[in-house]
């Protein structure tokens, strides 16, 4: 029988089968026999996470039974995709369960039920040139100067230039924001096309540690999976034969990743190009610095860290509501 268990019972058996219970979560179900929790599992968004069975019942129709509960509460609330991370020795019973294998890497794999990736490429087939091209991936929470630098440098040594803009709503500025200051300060390289990542760059699903900021075994493992995502499906796609990155001196978990992808598209035989970071008054320039200026209304500041369609956008009305969200987040961090 399903129900919905408590918490501190899910808790229980998710962390008695080694593995790390995670509060946050849209729906949380439980499997029982006989009055005891035989098996439970999470849905946050798009992603399955805490699949956990109790011994007694592993090898049973019960991961097939939990899943499928949790896949069709992931398809009433509007999701037409789910992934899931599991052991690459569990991904032949997701497959089972029409699951896709996206990506494994040691003690990882990534799988996927619904349209997905293939739906994401076949929307942007018109998009798709071939050539020997280039890719940038940006959070752009907001677009700077800093950004808009790296893109030029790449656009200047690759036919074309796919700037991927990270999708997941999970930054100061919303993802539509974000995606038009990028269209808008890029406008003038022809050679460059504006996408969105869906889920498959630095993404809830592919890499949530990313939007942590924290660096274990568990984001590492993330970065191995979202990188060998991006080098085995997404590059050939799009034809891509480099990644351009900034050079990263603050964030640890984005120097962590810049590393490990240096590593993972040596191996696949793509191009990793680290660009010197650009500084404005000595010091380089971040997101986190047009923040800070953004939240002190420091237009002078401003000017010096973004491209003039940022400021544009920083001075309007639209962005009174984000900048007073700045500053509360600001004010309790």
């Amino acid at each position: 029988m399903f129900d919905q268990p408590t918490p501190r019972e899910a808790q229980a058996l998710i962390e008695s089968q080694g593995l790390r219970f995670e509060p946050a979560f849209d729906d949380l179900v439980g499997l029982y026999e006989e009055g005891r929790l035989i098996a439970c599992g999470a849905r946050a968004g798009y992603v399955l996470k805490m699949l956990a069975i109790a011994p007694s019942h592993q090898g049973t129709d019960v991961l097939g039974a939990l899943v499928t509960r949790l896949v069709q509460s992931g398809l009433a609330a509007g999701e037409d995709t789910l992934f899931v991370f599991t052991l690459p020795q569990n991904a032949a019973s997701f497959q089972a369960l029409n699951f896709r294998l996206l990506a494994t890497h040691g003690r990882a794999a990534l799988l996927e039920h619904g349209p997905g990736l293939e739906a994401y490429f076949a929307a942007h087939a018109s998009q798709i040139t071939p050539g020997r091209n280039g890719a940038v991936v940006v959070n752009g929470n907001p677009f700077s100067l800093g950004h808009l630098r790296l893109v030029e440098f790449a656009a200047e040594r690759v036919d074309r230039l796919y700037l991927f803009v990270v999708r997941e709503d999970r930054s100061v500025f919303p993802f539509e924001v974000r995606y038009r200051l990028a269209a808008e300060a890029t406008a003038h390289l022809r050679n460059v096309t504006v996408l969105d990542t869906s889920r498959y760059a630095v993404s809830a699903g592919t890499f949530p540690a990313y939007f942590l900021k924290q660096l274990d075994e568990v984001a590492v493992a993330q970065m191995q999976i979202d990188l060998r995502l991006f080098a085995l499906r997404i590059a050939p796609r799009f034809h891509i034969v480099a990644r351009f990155v900034g050079h990263e001196p603050l964030c640890v978990t984005t120097a962590a990743y810049n590393q490990t992808m240096a590593e993972v598209l040596e191996a696949h035989d793509l191009q990793w190009v680290e660009v010197p970071r650009v500084e404005a008054g000595g010091s380089p320039i971040s997101a986190t610095r047009v923040r800070a200026a953004f939240a002190a209304d420091d237009t002078e500041t401003l000017r010096s860290l973004v491209p003039s369609t940022t400021l544009a956008f920083l001075q309007s009305p639209p962005a009174r509501s984000i900048a007073e969200r700045l500053r509360t987040q600001l004010k309790g961090a």
